[in-house]
């Protein structure tokens, strides 16, 4: 498959001023928020981009779009330089930043996609096949005359997701595309980014700090931190590497004894609820299995382990810092 995104060596150093203790003058340090970052994704291919906050992963995205121009090496996007050709480039790119609309504020839903129809210049049966398509699958037909500004988090991102697609580009970069949706809402998303990336082959390099996103989404997954890719691989194998563990919640008739099994160990107990910590790579499914049949069970949850503490451990177990 052809790489559609390619970065070599690539850095970026920020100079910032700051105060130097009682001096007037303030003293330039340059701040290295990406440094030396290489790799590759095939068309086609749906790759999580993972860290904790502050890592790079934003400023990654932003020179991959052409926001920011790198301070070293290369960056190369469907065979364009973005910080060069960042108006060619914007014609085959879709951006999903979290937090950030790229919809009208204060206009109906359906007006801002309007706006993209002529700004991306989308033929007329192109713009409405898209269109229908969002509309149906992510759930908008009763927010398109709504205004963006009385939008929720949630209904806005599915918004911000129609958007981004309307004029079929070839890579998506999302931040946090599941951000304030419930949990029917989550499904909804994935299951059209899926299906967006199998019947399209669009690439999509995904930044969340929901693993369940990753793991049902992704095959893939590069970790960055402090401006360095730490990993890139299978989810499993990152869960090896750090040695990251999920949590069994289990609710109970009543108080017992802590739970004995050989593949999960206590780590808390309160009442008849107790937690149980299993390696991340190993399926809860037999766990489930045993404690239902030993113990009088009322209720289960699994918890995934956050992106920090998958790193952290990591971190450890290699001696990094």
């Amino acid at each position: 498959m052809t790489d559609v995104i390619q970065l070599d060596g690539v850095e970026k150093v920020f100079e910032v001023r700051r105060k130097n203790g009682r001096r007037l003058r303030r003293e330039r340090k340059q701040v290295r928020a990406v440094d030396g970052i290489t790799f590759s994704v095939p068309r086609g291919e749906m790759v999580g981009y993972i860290g904790p906050n502050g890592a790079g992963k934003s400023t990654t995205i932003k020179m991959l779009t052409g926001i920011l121009t790198p301070s070293g090496g290369q960056v190369r996007v469907a065979g364009l330089d973005p910080s060069r050709e960042r108006t060619r480039l914007a014609r085959r790119i879709g951006v999903v930043f979290g937090q950030r609309t790229t919809l009208w504020w204060d206009l109906p839903l359906y007006d801002s996609y309007r706006l993209a129809h002529r700004m991306y210049r989308i033929p007329d049966d192109r713009f409405r096949a898209n269109l229908d398509r969002c509309v149906e699958l992510l759930d908008l037909g009763e927010l398109l005359d709504v205004p963006v500004r009385q939008l929720s988090l949630g209904q806005r991102m599915r918004g911000d997701i129609a958007a981004a697609l309307l004029h079929d580009p070839e890579v998506l970069y999302l931040d946090e595309p599941t951000i304030g949706l419930d949990v029917v809402s989550k499904a909804k998303v994935r299951t059209f980014l899926r299906d967006l990336n199998k019947e399209r082959g669009t690439t999509v390099l995904l930044t969340t700090h929901d693993l369940t996103d990753i793991e049902q989404l992704c095959e893939r997954v590069m970790v960055i931190d402090h401006g360095r890719l730490v990993y890139d691989g299978a989810l499993a194998g990152l869960h090896e590497v750090g040695g990251s563990e999920r949590t069994l919640v289990v609710d109970l008739e009543r108080e017992l004894a802590p739970i004995e099994l050989a593949d999960a160990r206590v780590v808390k107990v309160e009442g008849p609820r107790q937690w149980l910590a299993f390696p991340a790579s190993a399926s809860a499914a037999p766990l489930v299995a045993k404690i239902a049949e030993r113990y009088p069970l009322v209720d289960l949850s699994v918890r995934e382990p956050d992106i920090e503490s998958v790193i952290a451990r990591m971190y450890a177990d290699r001696g990094l810092h």
